[in-house]
């Protein structure tokens, strides 16, 4: 094998891992986004956890985050306007990879 194989496979895997990281972490800010939004419309326990896993699902109906913030403006309603949903998101997609971190 030579240089370029070996450097190729290292991109290759390089890629893999943070498409991996990737995932996790959207993953983990949707449910911590669905943990915020539980509490706002007073679900707890296993409503809020159910709820949560509602938020995650609803990431996978397109590409982007614009099928989650839809999930989250339309179960909120007045409850949090599009600033504040959208800067909770971002706020959320940090803590996310701070957990990620600290679990690694």
């Amino acid at each position: 094998m030579t240089t370029f194989d070996d450097r190729e496979n290292a991109f290759e895997n390089k890629f893999a891992h943070d498409e991996a990281m990737k995932f996790k972490a959207e993953a983990r800010r949707n449910k911590l986004l669905g943990l915020w939004a539980a509490e706002l419309l007073g679900k707890a326990g296993d409503d809020a956890a159910a709820y949560a896993k509602e938020v995650i699902a609803s990431d996978f109906e397109e590409a982007g985050d614009e099928d989650v913030y839809r999930k989250l403006a339309g179960d909120l309603g007045a409850k949090a306007d599009e600033a504040t949903i959208r800067a909770k998101m971002a706020e959320m997609m940090i803590e996310a990879k701070r957990q990620l971190m600290d679990e690694a």
